[in-house]
């Protein structure tokens, strides 16, 4: 089983559109992140954690060329707007299943209607379809079992995901203590850590590093980084010895 980070940047990605900062000009590839999104390779199947702007090139980037099922964690642009992109995958391969909140499949279905379309429209036949994710429920992808971890970015509510010793947690801002308990135990712990200041509506780097230590995984790796997070370099030497700035392409056996 294999965890492929597809990007590691923030809803902005790196380089960043106007932002005159080193790390905008490094030219350590490592530096260099699309929006946050990853792919769990279990067996034969692709599972596919959010579906951001720059799906399409990371797609070509990592050589996948099939997504069997979609989770998406909120429904946020810079999670969800790659959605049009799938379209080549489903023609190949037939319609992908799409799994979130009831509230983000009614956001979706609204800004996508075309790729949910059961009438034969525009594209002739729909490209994805809706399952809905519920609070303390586990819910099933084929024969794979997830847990939805439920928290909020601000004031939304957001969905991260755990399948085993693996956990995906991104645009994390407060948690409770019944939704974290069921991150204890991990082999390993995929997290936001924005910056390194205080932000309002996503941990910082210090807190990213506060929940690991409580948790205590085997190993983290944290995402959703931004520009004022600085060099990746200098970022990782500050790092508890288990703890990892995850890039874009870094792979992950687990």
């Amino acid at each position: 089983m294999k965890l492929i980070f597809l990007g590691t940047g923030t809803s902005t990605g790196i380089p960043t559109i106007g932002i005159d900062k080193p790390v905008c000009k490094s030219s350590d590839f490592k530096d260099n992140r699309m929006r946050s999104s990853v792919v769990l390779q279990i067996g034969d199947k692709n599972i596919l954690i959010d579906c951001s702007p720059d799906f399409r090139q990371q797609m070509l980037k990592s050589n996948i060329s099939r997504i069997d099922a979609i989770l998406i964690t909120h429904e946020h642009s810079d999670h969800t707007a790659g959605l049009d992109d799938v379209r080549p995958i489903s023609f190949r391969h037939g319609k992908i299943p799409i799994f979130a909140h009831k509230r983000v499949i009614n956001n979706l279905e609204r800004r996508f209607d075309y790729l949910f379309d059961e009438s034969g429209g525009y594209t002739g036949s729909p490209h994805v379809f809706s399952n809905i994710i519920e609070e303390n429920n586990d819910f099933m992808v084929d024969e794979i079992n997830f847990t939805p971890i439920s928290y909020f970015h601000h004031k939304l509510q957001v969905f991260g995901f755990r399948y085993k010793n693996l956990a995906y947690i991104t645009d994390l801002k407060e948690i409770s203590e019944e939704e974290l308990s069921k991150l204890y135990d991990l082999d390993i712990l995929v997290l936001n850590a924005l910056r390194h200041k205080e932000h309002y509506s996503h941990i910082n780097l210090s807190q990213a590093i506060e929940i690991t230590k409580k948790l205590n995984p085997k190993k983290a790796f944290f995402t959703h980084i931004a520009p004022d997070m600085g060099l990746h370099e200098e970022t990782q030497k500050i790092l508890p010895e288990n703890i990892f700035i995850a890039y874009d392409m870094l792979e992950v056996e687990f």
